[in-house]
């Protein structure tokens, strides 16, 4: 719902807001006012395109900015023209492509009366139409659950068939990696152990130094550790029979000479056993290369070589059985396939029998609306295309025809040429059946076109409907449709300072009944037309709504 319009520097508006309110809201004015500017920056706002001209005599920037109000939040819409042809679109402050601006304008607002912005000429949307009106949803989930199915089944069977197509070569190649990975036949752990191993092999030498010369002074040399740390036992056994505080570093004499003898055992074993075969050195060193190079290939941790192999494994394992699954999912395409055409079939057979019933239904609604002249028929294409064209709309391809003059040949909805006829048709079709979420903004300009009388009040009910489920707005030259409205506007022009400026006024009840009683008289307006005014204005809104109005304004 469009609840904010702020524009700047377009055409003759030098600056103009207005608040919309819910329901319908009706624009009324003098020829030339400006009623078309406004609804023209709504269209700028879905991404029409802009052309410098449009900016306001000796100004450089033209700005329409528009606050919406969707899905339980608000959406603010900005748009700026340049005197040098350029354009920039933002969605709450942020800088949007005008492809995204259009995408987003369609979910907001429907202009009707400009054949670029109307989303009924799609014949896309004419399916959706007739679902809706035939009450078609139930059928039409069953036949999208059916073809998301077989979608999903189709593109696991390509995905097979690309690997059955590509198995031989990829067989090979797993055949390869395994080959490599298993002629090395890595163990977990294997590199850091070598390492450690090589690391003591080429340290053999110094090893064997260091342990010898530490084995010599702890035990077996003159004046080693061991005999020194003898006297030092002995005094201090004679410490501890003078000061008993010595007596616990006595008793550790076991646990320290323990100790002394493991660490020299140790030496002497470890100095006898050291291997310093280069051979041996060599074999690690050529183990650790190879290693390596799996590592660079498939690693970088030797863990990654072994779960790489695990993987090629899997895989070969998974080729080896694809022809069985090719043919396995084949059968259940196939199975799947059925099932949507059965759906598929008896939603066309549907739509066909409600196909008429909606053709005249529109042709009554248009009658009502001063076009009993008019035919229309839904035409479907008379071939069901194949699996390629299948969508989750089911069989069909479909669009609506119309004839709106007699002995014109019917032709599609989109080359109707009268704005105000295709206004009146998108009223008729969207009185009958309507795929617009509740709340969007319709914008009904040239509605009334052409029409007058008793044409003009089936109009007005029409638009009053549709109000009370979306937000309507409507541009009128009648006071039958004006006095409709929930809410009503008036666009005013006037020469300030010798610049034509344009105003937008929302009118209370005395001001309505005025404007509505210049539209019916022009410009001698007397009492009685006055009068009449307001008993249109009860009329269409009821009394006890025109009343409260009323009421409303003597409390302010």
């Amino acid at each position: 719902m469009l609840r904010y319009l702020n524009i700047r520097n377009l055409a003759v508006i030098e600056a103009l807001e207005v608040n919309l309110h819910p329901g319908l809201n009706v624009i009324t004015g003098e020829t030339g006012a400006g009623k078309s500017i406004v609804v023209g920056a709504v269209g700028l706002l879905l991404g029409e395109r802009a052309s410098p001209d449009m900016i306001r005599t000796g100004e450089e920037t033209a700005i329409i900015q528009a606050v919406f109000e969707h899905q339980g939040r608000e959406i603010i819409v900005r748009r700026e023209l340049t005197a040098q042809g350029r354009s920039r679109s933002f969605v709450d402050g942020a800088l949007v492509t005008a492809g995204a601006l259009r995408e987003l304008g369609a979910t907001l607002v429907d202009l009707h009366g400009q054949h670029e912005h109307q989303a009924l000429l799609d014949p896309d949307l004419h399916l959706e139409l007739l679902d809706q009106y035939a009450d078609l949803a139930e059928q039409l989930a069953g036949v999208e659950s059916a073809f998301a199915q077989w979608s999903v089944a189709c593109g696991e069977l390509e995905a097979l068939r690309r690997q059955e197509r590509d198995k031989d070569a990829r067989a090979e190649f797993l055949r390869f990696q395994l080959s490599e990975i298993d002629k090395v036949n890595p163990v977990a752990g294997e590199d850091e152990e070598l390492t450690a191993t090589r690391r003591l092999l080429a340290n053999a030498e110094k090893l064997r130094r260091l342990s010898g010369e530490s084995y010599g002074r702890l035990y077996e040399e003159d004046g080693s550790v061991v005999s020194s740390l003898a006297a030092v036992w002995k005094r201090i056994a004679e410490l501890a029979e003078l000061d008993f505080r010595f007596s616990p570093f006595l008793e550790a004499r076991t646990s320290v000479d323990a100790h002394l003898d493991e660490l020299a055992g140790f030496l002497r074993e470890y100095g006898a056993h050291i291997d310093s075969a280069p051979e041996r050195l060599q074999d690690i060193e050529d183990r650790l290369a190879a290693l390596e190079r799996l590592k660079r290939k498939y690693g970088p941790a030797l863990e990654d070589v072994l779960m790489k192999r695990r993987d090629c494994g899997t895989e070969q394992a998974a080729l080896d059985s694809a022809g069985e699954r090719v043919a396995e999912l084949e059968k259940r395409t196939s199975l799947l396939a059925d099932a949507y055409l059965e759906k598929a079939r008896k939603l066309s057979a549907s739509r066909r029998s409600a196909a008429d019933r909606f053709s005249r239904a529109v042709e009554r609604e248009l009658s009502e609306l001063a076009m009993g002249q008019s035919r229309f028929e839904v035409r479907f294409e008379p071939e069901v295309p194949g699996p390629g064209k299948w969508t989750g709309r089911g069989l069909d391809l479909a669009q609506f025809f119309v004839s709106t003059n007699p002995g014109e040949e019917i032709r599609p909805l989109a080359r109707i040429v009268s704005g105000g006829e295709l206004s009146r048709m998108m009223l008729a079709l969207k009185t009958l059946a309507s795929t617009d979420s509740p709340g969007k903004t319709l914008i009904f300009d040239e509605v009334d076109a052409g029409i007058g009388g008793h044409v003009a009040d089936v109009v007005g009910q029409r638009l009053q409907h549709l109000g009370r489920e979306f937000q309507v707005v409507c541009i009128t030259h009648l006071p039958q449709i004006a006095a409709s409205g929930n809410v009503h506007y008036r666009v005013s022009k006037a020469v300030r300072q010798g610049r034509t400026v344009t105003t937008v006024e929302q009118l209370d009840v005395d001001a309505r009944a005025d404007e509505l009683a210049r539209m019916m008289a022009g410009a001698v307006v007397t009492p009685g037309t006055r009068a009449s005014a307001r008993e249109m204005m009860a009329a269409r809104l009821g009394e006890s709504e025109y009343e409260a109005k009323g009421e409303r304004r003597k409390r302010k």
